[in-house]
């Protein structure tokens, strides 16, 4: 899309932006200057245009690869974002009700205490079940022969705390228990093709909920922080900065039992190596909490009607209608009991603070692990994406806020 952008981006950036948004690219070459950036793209549509295409870096440390345009990393849990988006296709369709109890579509979820829980209170992550009591592996999770067990243990789960009254981050079980969801009411029906088919094939956007091997020549090398020296930052963050939500983080999960550590340790990761979602067993499988890939460009075209009340370029994906509850808060809470910070969600979208990616209180999205983002602000009709290899340690990339920022405060925002 750069070369239909008039101005081209700034060294050592690439790509182009339209009039009236150079602080985006700006602001996005400086990351890559700086060694912010191993690689990364950032994609900014508005109103229906494509208005900032950027993309820099390196694919591959080693082997010295370039970022492509079409460079596709692991979006970790920009993923459930994209899971939302299917079950909102099917709200839209009048297959799902957010408030029906889980059990009209799946009655073997009524055990244990989670009878009576809505869809809404689901994935809201207000149902107490940000962990599992039964350990798994990844092999129990990408292997489809070990289907069983996960659904056994996604059953007998009772909730951590009483449904409804608190909110606790549901970092991998959200992804489990949406498309056991999914499958219920749509049987046979493959949530990773159904969005390819209905969603990302029509609009164009290269992710992919099991991504075939075909495209794994285009996947960039991950580099997550050494451990010892995420640990030395984010102690040295809670020594310096008692009150930040880093601090509070690691002060949860250094506690045995605490929700916040069992809403990630479970499946257990060998070495707690977070790269392995970005191998072929983990990209392969869909799973619904962190395995999608993609460009910061198809990330962005995902979210279009999204960000158009339900349509684009004259097709009509989903009903006006059927986003309206997406635009306020469903819930809410000022201190999440896994994230440590204030964080809400609507019917599967995260509702972030307003000084965070939007201004706009209506905007909804999900971010990812390491900084990754989608999000749409339907007051702007903005769609953004954003996908990088070097993972942040904050709760919230700086790199990501910083270009979010830019972004609204650029003429072509605020003068458009």
């Amino acid at each position: 899309m750069y070369d239909k952008l008039p101005n081209l981006a700034p060294y050592p950036a690439r790509g182009g932006y339209a009039d009236g948004y150079e602080p985006v690219a700006r602001t996005f070459a400086r990351q890559l200057e700086r060694g912010e950036e191993v690689g990364a793209g950032f994609t900014v549509y508005r109103r229906g245009e494509c208005v900032v295409d950027l993309w820099g870096g390196l694919a591959d440390v080693e082997s010295q690869a370039p970022w492509r345009e079409d460079t596709r990393v692991v979006l970790f849990s920009v993923t459930k974002g994209f899971v939302a988006m299917a079950l909102h296709l099917l709200a839209s369709r009048g297959k799902l009700d957010w408030d029906a109890p889980v059990e009209t579509y799946w009655p073997g979820f009524a055990r244990n205490g989670k009878e009576g829980m809505t869809v809404a209170t689901l994935l809201g992550h207000r149902g107490g079940l940000a962990g599992l009591d039964t350990p798994l592996t990844m092999d129990d999770v990408t292997n489809p022969s070990r289907a069983a067990v996960l659904l056994e243990a996604l059953e007998s789960q009772s909730p951590l705390w009483e449904v409804g009254a608190d909110q606790g981050y549901h970092a991998i079980t959200f992804g489990m228990y949406a498309r056991e969801l999914f499958e219920r009411i749509c049987p046979g029906e493959d949530l990773g093709e159904f969005l390819r088919r209905e969603l990302f094939e029509p609009l164009g956007s290269d992710v992919y909920l099991g991504t075939p091997a075909q495209f794994d020549k285009d996947i960039a090398t991950l580099y997550p922080p050494a451990k010892p020296a995420r640990v030395a930052k984010m102690l040295t963050n809670a020594l310096t900065q008692p009150q930040s939500t880093e601090a509070r983080v690691l002060g949860q999960f250094v506690r045995r039992g605490s929700p916040m550590r069992r809403a990630f340790l479970n499946p257990q990761v060998p070495g707690d190596d977070v790269t392995v979602y970005n191998k072929p067993p983990a990209r392969r499988a869909v799973l619904g909490w962190a395995s999608a890939t993609g460009s910061a460009h198809g990330v962005a075209r995902a979210y279009l009607p999204f960000a158009s009340k339900g349509k684009f370029e004259g097709r009509r994906y989903l009903k006006a209608t059927s986003l309206k509850s997406v635009y306020a808060r469903q819930g809410w809470s000022p201190n999440d009991l896994v994230l440590q910070k204030p964080i809400g969600w609507s019917h599967g979208f995260c509702k972030e603070e307003r000084h965070l990616f939007s201004p706009n209180p209506e905007s909804f999205g999900h971010p990812g692990m390491g900084g990754a983002l989608g999000w749409a602000d339907p007051v702007e009709e903005i769609a953004i994406g954003y996908a990088m290899n070097f993972m942040d340690w904050h709760i919230r990339s700086p790199r990501a806020l910083a270009l979010c920022r830019a972004l609204y405060d650029s003429p072509g925002v605020v003068e458009g």
